[in-house]
């Protein structure tokens, strides 16, 4: 399987609604793990829509620390909480999160991983638990990459299956300018929109990285935007 199959599949896919306090868009992930790199981030998605209140003005914030344990496994935690305009920012969920580099970098036409979290929702005693196969591809001074997800929601509120697609081209401008397009794809979103990406490194290891973006709507029942957040600091 390459990427290219691995998104045909997912925009055919069946899936179930998602839910509107579980927005899809947020980051593209790679397979890629250093060893014994410590991680604290910061990542917030924020939406507007003029026809749903829930979604409008609602943002969905991540506090996550996270350490590789070895060439082949990171784990990350992460605290989830959620802003809208009738509610404060309250912590509202508990993430963990595995990434697993299957292959090494270029060993293959493609560069493969899969990632694996579990979270729960404390008010409603909702879990939800995703397995994601991530796929990565150079050409020139090109990267696409791929994310397609699977995911299970059980608890007080629903039980249910959900499939998702992320999907992201980059050119590799500048260490600290490299635009980028990103694709949504799930139910009741789909959006597309540009994204730039940067870091900076500093000595000992250590660096800093950033990604904002902007995810325009393309169906009546996706947000009309959504803006995405990243900060990352990575040190050994």
């Amino acid at each position: 399987m390459n990427s290219r199959k691995a998104i045909c599949i997912a925009l055919v896919l069946p899936s179930l609604p998602v839910l509107a306090d579980g927005n899809l868009v947020d980051r593209v992930y790679d397979p890629y793990v250093q060893p014994l790199e410590t991680e604290i981030e910061w990542r917030t998605v924020g939406t507007r829509d003029s026809d749903e209140d829930d979604l409008d003005d609602l943002w969905l914030h991540r506090l996550g620390i996270g350490y590789g344990f070895s060439d082949r496994w990171f784990g990350e935690v992460y605290a989830i909480g959620k802003k809208s305009q009738e509610r404060d920012l309250d912590v509202e969920a508990l993430e963990l999160e595995a990434k697993w580099q299957l292959s090494e970098q270029g060993e293959y036409a493609a560069d493969w991983g899969m990632l694996f979290e579990l979270e729960r929702e404390f008010s409603t005693n909702q879990w939800e638990a995703v397995a994601t196969l991530i796929s990565a591809r150079e050409w020139g001074r090109w990267t696409g990459t791929a994310n397609l997800s699977l995911a299970y929601e059980w608890g007080s509120v629903s039980d249910e299956f959900e499939t998702g697609l992320r999907a992201q081209a980059r050119y590799r401008w500048s260490q600290v300018f490299e635009p980028a397009l990103e694709l949504y794809a799930a139910e009741d979103l789909l959006g597309i929109g540009p994204v730039v990406l940067g870091a900076r490194r500093f000595d000992g290891g250590r660096q800093l990285r950033w990604e904002v973006g902007i995810i325009q709507g393309l169906t009546s029942e996706s947000p009309d935007q959504s803006v995405r957040l990243l900060l990352e600091y990575e040190y050994f």
